[in-house]
């Protein structure tokens, strides 16, 4: 893609609103803590100490709209404290610009890092140093420095403490997270009926299990229907799949295949009574003629072996997830539940700091879009602050302060916030100033003004960039309004220091990027190392049923996943790059996703008939999974070299089951079809030599 292209998609991109659920009582309760935070302020210490607790108060609010697990409270809490030091360090080195510059140069740095840990803390890293460099101009003394960090600190609890005392729909980011994952069930057992092989995006499953992890204090409260669920639902999918797949045994057309849409049709209206039961907290009433399509005795007289147990089996899954998602039906779990019993444990804050520590020290190589990142955005804050306090326009923050703002680890969000920030800030600074400089508000008033701003943010910051920042600059030219900071500076040369930083952050990406297509390829390898691994790990139970219970299959699963969401994301980010591709084209990617895709749905199927302990073992699977796992790990290794990728091995082994094929009724059949997905990958790398 050429760099003009890049660019036109990106602008497009910024300046995009979406149609997004609003959540106007959210928004009110962080413009409440505001309000007080602001009022409070003004009554007891004046404009100054105002505008320095409407600033973390402000921030707090951000925090808990954040996508994160944690308590909403712990995210203001945090918010509010490293904004506190922040500012109170930024006061310390402020008179001097060399000590000045320097902690921004390393405060910056740590907070590119910060994304190593995930977007929520890399977000609420970016905004505390984007503000610490409005904050830090605020007090007169190290005492009055000290007391405007108190009262940022303050304006976090305030915030921390309304989260508490004003609760809006209680655990209802993971009652909306685990009703996704189900009413995903409903919408694949729906395509199943006309389409058998249709894929499954397990994005929706691996978020209803990230949302599943709790602290030990949330443990002890989460509402009974979110638990269990979530493991219901990543247990039906390979049965759903298994009862709908022609190579299971039923036929594309006749009865048989009746029965499997009428029972596939059931599934989908039971899933989505549980997620709507879930999503609203309400006793669940599950579709009478799916219960009787699901009980009826016909199941066993029309369909056969491997389709009948399916059948079966969903029938049973279903009855659980009938049970498990009314919450009058069951008894909350409790913090002393025995290991293996109660929920997946999310660490705490204080133990979560090695484990920060670890993935931060994990993205100190040259080559981590993390630490180009973070060497990005601190030399371009610095070059910003710099600029900003050579240019004789006054309150040169605008500039360092839209560079860190709108700096994202990878190009496409970086280019598209840039425009959306100018755009935004356009808007609003002219807006907001005209307003300033004809009603001339008082203190007072201009409070009341921000604090409509911040509502305004509040309520459409998940919309668009653009709409969110328009009311974010509004908001901070009515609060420097209270104190009367900042009057002197006109539309035009706020809007040209945020053009300034916004061109800053642009210009560098393009000198020292990241780029995500060249690394396609990589991302491709551990996909198909992870999707080997799971099926060879899957093919040796059949070797080994007695065996003890293994997670190993489960632990391999979730690795499948996770490379898998990996390689999407790098494919969607480098959709946009201006790089021309490295061997790997557009139509190479699609296709060799969709053989993988294809490779990992036979790898269910393998899984969705697992033999139960006691049953006998089938010998030959052993071969079957030694030969997978060399010849995907070969072939990952030949992937990431731009090699053509053999599958000798495995070749080896379905050639040889060509004469005598073991003694069940899926392992042969889905060697060939695990080869057959292979092929096609092998076909997919090799079409960008054959055209170029």
């Amino acid at each position: 893609m050429s760099w003009l292209r890049a660019l036109k998609e990106t602008a497009r991109s910024g300046l995009t609103v979406e149609r997004r659920r609003l959540e106007p009582v959210v928004a009110a309760r962080g413009a409440l803590g505001l309000a007080l935070v602001v009022g409070l302020s003004l009554a007891l210490f004046g404009p100054a100490v105002a505008v320095s607790s409407a600033f973390g108060a402000f921030q707090a609010a951000i925090a808990t709209f954040q996508r994160s697990w944690r308590p909403r409270p712990t995210l203001a809490l945090a918010s509010g404290a490293s904004l506190a030091v922040s500012t109170f360090l930024g006061y310390l080195t402020g008179a001097h610009t060399a000590l000045f510059l320097a902690l921004l140069l390393f405060w910056t740095f740590v907070s590119g890092l910060a994304w190593a840990a995930g977007p929520t803390a890399g977000i609420i890293a970016s905004s505390n140093v984007a503000i610490m460099l409005v904050t830090v101009t605020l007090p007169t003394s190290v005492a009055t420095a000290a007391g405007h960090a108190v009262m940022i600190f303050a304006g976090g609890v305030v915030q921390a403490a309304l989260v508490v005392l004003l609760p809006v729909r209680r655990w209802g980011a993971q009652r909306d997270a685990l009703a996704d994952a189900l009413a995903a069930e409903a919408d694949y057992a729906r395509r199943l009926r006309h389409d058998p092989v249709a894929p499954f995006d397990p994005v929706p499953l691996m978020t209803a299990r990230s949302a599943a992890a709790v602290t030990p204090r949330q443990a002890r409260t989460r509402p009974a229907e979110l638990h269990g669920a979530r493991g219901l639902a990543e247990r039906i999918r390979p049965v759903l799949a298994s009862l709908a797949d022609p190579a299971v045994g039923v036929p594309e057309e006749g009865p048989e295949r009746a029965r499997v849409r009428e029972l596939l049709a059931a599934a989908a209206e039971v899933l989505d009574a549980a997620a709507h039961a879930i999503r609203h907290g309400e006793p669940m009433a599950p579709p009478p003629p799916a219960l009787a399509a699901l009980r009826t005795p016909d199941t066993g007289a029309i369909l056969k072996g491997p389709s009948r147990r399916a059948a079966l089996r969903l029938t049973a899954l279903l009855g659980d997830v009938v049970e498990t998602a009314d919450p009058g039906t069951r008894t909350p779990r409790t913090a002393e539940a025995p290991p293996g019993h109660g929920a997946r444990t999310r660490p705490t804050l204080l133990r979560l700091v090695p484990v920060v520590v670890a993935q931060v020290r994990a993205e100190l190589r040259p080559d981590s879009p993390v630490l180009r990142h973070a060497v990005r955005v601190s030399a371009v804050t610095a070059a910003g602050y710099l600029l900003g306090t050579w240019l004789p326009f006054g309150h040169g923050y605008w500039a360092p302060m839209a560079s860190v703002m709108v700096m994202r680890p990878d190009f496409s969000q970086t280019y598209a916030r840039s425009v959306a920030r100018f755009g935004g800030t356009l808007l609003g600074v002219t807006l907001a100033t005209g307003v300033v400089q004809a009603a001339h508000p008082g203190t007072y008033l201009s409070a009341a003004l921000a604090v409509m701003c911040a509502f305004g943010m509040y309520l459409l910051m998940r919309t668009g960039y653009a709409a969110g920042q328009t009311f974010v600059s509004a908001y901070v030219v009515f609060l420097l309004g209270m104190e009367g900071a900042g009057l002197t500076q006109t539309v035009r040369e706020r809007v040209l220091l945020t053009l300034l930083g916004g061109v800053l952050a642009m210009l560098s990406y393009a000198v020292y990027p990241a780029w995500e297509t060249p690394r396609l390829r990589g991302r491709l390898a551990d996909w198909l190392a992870s999707v080997g691994a799971f099926a060879a790990v899957v093919t040796a139970r059949y070797a080994d049923p007695a065996g003890p219970a293994s997670p190993d299959v489960r632990e391999a699963l979730l690795r499948t996943r996770a490379a898998r969401v990996a390689w999407q994301e790098a494919v969607a980010r480098a959709t946009h790059e201006p790089v021309r591709h490295r061997g790997l084209s557009h139509a190479a990617a699609e296709q060799a996703e969709h053989a993988l895709a294809e490779f990992g749905r036979v790898a269910m199927l393998l899984e969705a008939h697992l033999p139960e302990r006691g049953a006998p073992p089938v010998p030959a699977a052993a071969a079957l999974a030694e030969s997978l796992r060399r010849s995907t790990e070969r072939g990952a290794k030949e992937v990431r070299e731009r090699g053509e990728p053999h599958w000798d091995d495995l070749r080896e082994t379905v050639t040889a089951w060509s004469a005598e094929p073991p003694d069940h009724f899926l392992l042969h059949k889905g060697a060939a079809l695990l080869l057959e997905c292979l092929d096609e990958l092998t076909t997919a790398l090799m079409e960008p030599k054959r055209s170029s």
